[in-house]
């Protein structure tokens, strides 16, 4: 039986809560948050230019758990997130845990009949929207069967107006309560604290189709994002100060552990869109001067082919990291290869994760940004991986299994899925068929499970079967995923 270390040195893993690991105010530094200056700014709204800084994100937080406990939130509880990327984004989700809270995140795009699976299997008890998606919310609550008035008093409304954090303020258009509500009322003296053997409490609950089958909560506990965060800023090599362009959606694990969470730990600014738009993807990297960008493979696609981005100045950008779906060797030299003719001067590397794994296993070191175009790279710290047959027997190339402090703690409410998918020993089995070279890299070259990957979003083909079968024009139907070379993605047909 062969087992697969990292090449780096293990780290130590600390037992407290996450809120504590990102935003701790030193006691010997008042200066100083979470390690970074307090008046160093860490997320910035692209659109209005409205700055939050460490100290004042600290704050709104410390306020936004001291609202939420005072409107009859108790520790333990859920609350659930449906929102496109904001500035309130992460005040809302660490808000949460500040107060001893979970947050699950739910995608904005998803219909009443998608959210009502998420918020009942969460069991969350209050929700956070946009007013925007309140027809949505409302026709949620409808559905699982909770009347009118009790429902408008479980949503909290995302307003429009940025006030709060020093931003241009938009009047109101609902009365129901707003999230600058909870900011006014008083402020927690302190976090609730998760030490020992509470920081395998669950912190976080994104969902995901795992390997098959219907969308299930993943329990991300404390341990796993603060050793998920440490093992990335232990190989991290490109300084501090650096400003991150945040289109990735942040209820997708991927956005919200890298854009949100990372970037404060390595004493970066995250520069927050709404959604990726070709033009304001060009226009906020050319005006904000954005140094380092997180994408999935389309969005490679578009920075190797479209006209569009040459008619700007993104010659500030040094770092391009592709997560979310495969990024092959063909399209990375497509890309590389363009980067010189637009004066930009950056590496494009990819990594490896999944819900499951808190999200990031892998990472291709710049250095071999080049040389192993197309790798995943090597294993992050304290990670152990096996690649194996359908029995479990050392294969290559075989499925990849992962061992270390970020798997999950489970799919919440679904034991089963949670045994199928971890081993009794701890190891989890991704689904990914992966090779191992001599030198340490990883490499995907399949996938066992049967999901589609639609631009870094995972499809389960069950579900778009479900749906077709209820015309009643079908009798059957059975759907696949095929690989769409142009686009750089799998289509469902």
């Amino acid at each position: 039986m062969t087992f697969y270390t990292s090449p780096f040195p293990d780290i130590p893993i600390v037992n407290r809560s996450f809120f504590t690991h990102l935003l701790h105010k030193s006691s010997r530094d008042s200066k100083l948050v979470g390690g970074h200056p307090a008046d160093s700014p860490v997320f910035v709204d692209s659109a209005t230019g409205t700055v939050l800084i460490r100290e004042k994100l600290r704050s709104l937080c410390l306020s936004l758990g001291y609202g939420l406990r005072h409107h009859g939130a108790k520790w333990g509880d859920t609350v659930l997130l449906f929102s496109p990327n904001a500035l309130a984004y992460p005040v809302v989700l660490l808000g949460a845990i500040a107060a001893g809270l979970r947050c699950t995140l739910a995608n904005n795009a998803y219909t009443s009949h998608e959210l009502a699976h998420q918020y009942a299997d969460s069991r969350a008890r209050r929700i956070f929207t946009t007013e925007d998606s309140l027809p949505v919310v409302r026709a949620m609550f409808e559905e699982i069967g909770v009347g009118a008035d009790e429902a408008d008093a479980r949503i909290i409304v995302l307003g429009k107006s940025l006030k709060w954090a020093g931003g241009p303020d938009v009047p109101r258009t609902s009365s129901l309560l707003h999230m600058e509500d909870l900011l006014g009322i008083g402020s927690l003296e302190e976090e609730e604290k998760f030490d020992g053997e509470r920081a395998h409490e669950t912190a976080l609950l994104c969902y995901s189709s795992g390997t098959t089958g219907k969308p299930k909560g993943v329990e991300t506990t404390h341990q796993n994002l603060t050793s998920e965060i440490d093992m990335l800023a232990a190989v991290w090599t490109h300084g501090t100060g650096n400003k991150h362009l945040g289109f990735l959606p942040m209820y997708h694990i991927y956005g919200a552990v890298i854009i949100l969470f990372l970037t404060q730990k390595l004493g970066h600014t995250s520069f927050i869109q709404q959604r990726f738009d070709p033009l304001r993807f060009c226009e906020d990297i050319q005006k904000y001067k954005i140094q380092i960008v997180m994408l999935v493979p389309p969005i490679a696609v578009f920075l190797s082919r479209h006209p569009l981005v040459e008619k700007f100045d993104l010659s500030s950008l040094k770092l391009l990291t592709s997560g979310a779906a495969p990024l092959g060797p063909e399209l990375t030299n497509q890309v590389t290869a363009r980067l010189p003719s637009l004066n930009v001067n950056a590496a494009v590397i990819q990594g490896f994760g999944m819900t499951e794994l808190s999200p990031v296993t892998h990472l291709l070191p710049v250095a071999d940004a080049t040389r192993k175009a197309g790798s995943i790279g090597l294993l992050l710290p304290n990670l152990q991986s096996r690649i194996v047959d359908e029995d479990g027997r050392d294969a290559q190339p075989g499925e990849m299994w992962i061992k270390g402090p970020v798997v999950m703690k489970g799919y919440i409410n679904n034991p089963t899925a949670t045994v199928n998918t971890v081993t009794k020993d701890g190891w989890l089995k991704t689904g990914d068929i992966a090779i191992r070279d001599d030198e340490g890299y990883f490499f995907i070259v399949d996938r066992v499970k049967e999901l589609i990957k639609y631009k870094g979003f995972q499809v389960p083909p069950a579900e778009l079967e479900s749906v077709l079968l209820s015309h009643p024009g079908v009798a059957d139907v059975a759907v696949i995923g095929i690989e769409d070379a142009a686009e750089a993605t799998e289509l469902p047909r």
